[in-house]
């Protein structure tokens, strides 16, 4: 039945398909309905997730991350040919407009207003997590013999660091190594006294 959605419209009598062109033409209608209202302007309702928890400057009343709203999406500009999109939504809990856009230079979402953001981003050398290497960095370790000398004594220092933190690790992972060892042991220990019971 799905496949014939497509395929079974209803052609009034008086449609002319050289006079009108489509249906939706027929009709005086769009494609996507309501979403189009306010395409003249240059502005399409969307289906906004939100990408970060906020609070709303209106009611100061948290909202989540992942919390959909009903966004106006424009474009305000470019960051050199990627597009730059603002969306305009109501808070769910009040009246105030909260207004967002991309920032493809950062891969982020900006507020520009109507909310603040809750601040649960971290540096990943404060958090002693391992960045990974740049392009430019990559290639200059291909290429330059001192730098990749300098980059290496860096790399051992932050192992000697790390290394007795990693061996605790790797000796909790080799307990757990032989699984299947482990749950016969187990199971040779109970049996005696299941056996009992019975």
């Amino acid at each position: 039945m799905g496949e014939r959605k497509g395929q079974n419209k209803y052609y009034p009598p008086d449609f002319n398909p050289e006079k009108h062109g489509s249906l939706n033409r027929y009709h005086n209608s769009h494609p996507l309905r309501e979403r189009a209202r306010k395409l003249s302007q240059g502005i399409l309702v969307i289906r906004f997730e939100m990408p970060y928890n906020i609070w709303c400057d209106g009611c100061k009343n948290h909202i989540g991350m992942g919390v959909r709203y009903n966004a106006e999406k424009k474009k305000v500009g470019n960051y050199y040919t990627t597009p730059i999109y603002r969306f305009r939504m109501k808070c769910h809990l009040c009246v105030n407009y909260i207004e967002m856009q991309t920032d493809p230079a950062n891969c982020d979402y900006v507020i520009v207003s109507g909310a603040s953001r809750k601040e649960e981003r971290w540096d990943m050398e404060d958090n002693e997590q391992v960045l990974t290497t740049e392009h430019e960095k990559k290639e200059k370790l291909e290429t330059d013999a001192m730098f990749r000398l300098e980059h290496g004594e860096a790399d051992r220092s932050t192992l000697k660091k790390a290394l007795p933190t990693l061996s605790h690790i790797q000796e909790a992972q080799n307990a757990w190594k032989d699984d299947f060892a482990l749950n016969s042991m187990l199971r040779r220990h109970f049996r005696p006294m299941r056996t009992n019971r019975n």
